[in-house]
């Protein structure tokens, strides 16, 4: 019977599989035992172990030398995607050490590497000799894209290592460049030592120069890339350190410099993040940012940030109550800003406790803050401290006729200490009492295709300050929007408050729908008893009037989305106005805005954000603003991406025609190309070319 003869060979073919490891599987047309001492299995032979399959045209086992002889063509391919092909094979029962010629392997299905003959060592070594390894599609009679030719190549199937030995690099045929001994990662590797992607940057500044990233693997959970910069005015070394721990992670980039533009003065930046989990729901956190000058970080393109802002803080959500404590330092990159007037150095401490209580919730405060400059000039050098404690109610009703009551009742005392500053009281206090009354009448209609909702709300408040004059640090930027129209305050912080008694008045309109539109409508104003000078004129909240906001957001299935909101008098001067188009689907993303201010430094500016996946090999990007009040466009970036199954090319060009930090524009080009197949991973809907007959 022929699965007798299946039995049999199994066992004296794969002894050492049988015994140690488990049973394998063989299947042939023929199998037969020649001159007492060969088994052979010919006729579409197929081998299977443990994931790894193996066929071939014929297999025969010589008992007298141990050694399998495999007819081809040849085709192995094991769990993890790689792929072993050749034309002939000796090897030993265990497939581990042996001979492979005219061999191919393909290693997670993208590199694959072309031979003459392939050694097995130990199951773990494959030695391949005279070697094209590409991982482009290879047609006949065709050259691929680019190719690396070597006399030698080892593949270290534990480490998941390949390594190169006499190696010439070549695109479309023709050498680029020859290297001695290189290695390399297999795809299957994620994180492994070796130079990653170079990228050739070129601006009007620093001319043309090469960026080569070295990444070191100092661990599993730890690495550092070293990227040196290269180009005929400057020699940059940037470098970025992660480490991952059990509870948080940190990560720091930073750079040093010399360069033609600041001769002689050594420059850099420092950014590092980190995040721990402290336990008992604290969370600590840190941010720090530094540069030596001004222009540094645009120069080399780190950041567009005109403010830095280094800070540590801890924090706890919890169920009922949040706590957070802060240490900020800031440091203005903008041109005219006099770090030493500015505040540099806060900190910030806020404790909130809600209460189920009197038939509603009780909020109670606690906060500190401290405000340090580095002048020791009046007046310029003012230095503030604060401490407040404040205490709020809130409960809202429902009437039987569908009328929404919310009452709110609450005071703030804070304490000051002002030093610095003659204009202040060195110690002052205040009590900030408040109270409003907020009615709402929604009225709903359903229909078949949606819910429309028309709220009315009417809103009477009134607080008012009791004490001595503090400085406004906290409060000097204000907005006006649907968020705060119907809010106690429009101030963000606590230094100013709004007095007296007001009346804010308007109405919200809703439509939702499951399988269509949804959008959202906000229109009112507010009125004062008396004006507020801490507001700002392009707020829209100056006078006993305030301006009319209107404000809406309609969302669309098809990934489309409207924002937009504009202040304006009784005139239709309008104060502020902004919008947003966005439209994004499996292809295109796309976002323009629009915004307007009327103000000393008027501002008219209009943004694009565009990025189109043609098809699976090309791609593009614009981005783009424009100042309508300077007539220029302030910036704008064009990129292209092409791919295929081997080769990844990005190449983009911006150009800054006009900053806070410099008046000459700058044009930036980048370039890098990624070839696949080295740890690089494959994407989703990554062409492939087909091989045309």
């Amino acid at each position: 019977m022929l699965w007798r003869a299946l039995v049999l060979l199994i066992a004296l073919v794969l002894p050492q599989f049988a015994l140690a490891q488990g049973a394998a599987t063989l299947v042939a047309d023929t199998v037969y035992v020649a001159d007492g001492q060969r088994l052979v299995a010919q006729g579409n032979v197929a081998v299977l172990y443990d994931g790894t399959r193996l066929s071939a045209a014929a297999i025969t086992y010589d008992q007298a030398t141990d050694r399998l002889i495999i007819t081809g063509p040849i085709f192995i391919t094991d769990g993890a995607g790689n792929i072993l092909t050749a034309d002939r094979a000796s090897l030993d029962p265990t497939l581990e050490n042996g001979i492979l010629r005219g061999a191919r392997l393909v290693l997670d299905q993208q590199l694959q590497l072309a031979a003459n003959q392939i050694n097995r060592v130990d199951g773990r070594y494959s030695q391949l000799h005279r070697v094209v390894a590409t991982s482009c599609q290879v047609c006949a009679g065709e050259t691929p894209l680019w190719d690396i030719r070597a006399g030698r190549v080892v593949h270290d199937q534990q480490e998941r290592q390949l390594y190169f030995d006499d190696a010439q690099f070549r695109v479309a045929g023709v050498p680029i460049f020859w290297v001695p001994r290189m290695r390399l990662p297999d795809p299957t590797l994620t994180r492994a030592t070796g130079l990653l992607i170079p990228q050739i940057r070129t601006t009007d500044q620093l001319g043309t120069g090469i960026k080569l990233p070295y990444f070191i693997r100092l661990g599993d959970h730890r690495d550092l890339t070293l990227t040196p910069y290269f180009s005929p005015r400057t020699t940059t070394l940037e470098a970025r350190y992660r480490q991952a721990f059990v509870n948080g992670d940190i990560e720091i980039n930073l750079a040093g410099t010399t360069d033609d533009l600041l001769p002689d003065t050594g420059r850099g930046y420092i950014f590092a993040t980190g995040q721990f989990d402290l336990g008992s729901d604290y969370t600590l956190t840190f941010d720090l940012e530094a540069t030596t000058d001004r222009d540094y970080l645009l120069d080399y393109g780190y950041s567009e940030k005109d403010r830095l802002d280094s800070e540590i803080a801890v924090t706890r959500v919890g169920e009922d109550d949040y706590l957070r404590a802060a240490l900020i330092h800031y440091e203005s990159l903008r041109v005219g800003d006099d770090n030493a007037v500015l505040p540099s150095i806060i900190s910030d401490v806020f404790y909130e406790r809600r209460l189920d209580g009197f038939g509603g919730i009780a909020t109670l405060t606690a906060d500190a803050q401290t405000l340090l400059r580095y002048s020791d000039v009046d007046g310029d050098g003012r230095d503030v401290a604060r401490f407040g404690l404040g205490a709020h109610w809130q409960r809202n009703w429902v009437t039987p006729a569908g009328l929404l009551i919310d009452g709110q009742i609450g005071a703030d005392f804070d304490y000051y200490a002002i030093s610095q500053d003659v204009a202040f009281d060195a110690d002052v206090m205040r009590t900030v009492p408040s109270a409003a009354l907020t009615l709402r009448y929604p009225l709903i209609r359903t229909t078949a295709r949606a819910t429309h909702v028309i709220e009315p709300v009417v809103q009477v408040a009134w607080s008012d300050v009791y004490g001595g004059d503090v400085p406004n640090e906290d409060s000097t930027e204000t907005e006006f929007d649907q968020t705060n129209l119907f809010a106690l305050s429009r101030f963000p912080g606590q230094d100013a408050r709004e007095v007296g008694a007001r009346v804010a008045y308007g109405a919200r309109w809703t439509r939702v729908s499951p399988d269509a539109w949804n959008a959202t409508l906000t229109f009112g104003r507010i009125l004062r008893e008396q004006s507020n000078t801490e507001f700002t004129t392009s707020s829209g909240l100056q006078g006993t009037s305030s301006d009319w906001l209107l404000a809406g957001q309609v969302d669309f299935p098809n990934g489309l989305a409207i924002d937009g909101r504009t202040i304006f008098d009784d005139t239709l001067n309008f104060a502020k106005s902004e919008a947003r188009v966005s439209w994004s689907d499996d292809r295109l993303d796309l976002a323009a805005s629009y915004l307007w201010i009327d103000d000393t430094t008027a501002v008219s500016e209009w943004t694009l954000e565009s990025a189109y996946q043609i098809n699976d090999i090309w791609s593009i990007s614009a981005d783009a603003s424009y100042d309508f009040i300077t007539n220029r466009a302030a910036r704008a970036t064009v990129g292209v991406g092409w791919q295929n199954e081997c080769v990844a090319l990005d190449l983009s060009v911006s150009r800054r025609f006009s900053s806070s930090t410099t008046v000459d524009p700058v044009t930036d080009f980048g370039l890098t190309v990624e070839l696949r197949g080295f740890s690089a991973g494959r994407t989703a809907g990554q062409a492939t070319r087909n091989c045309v007959n």
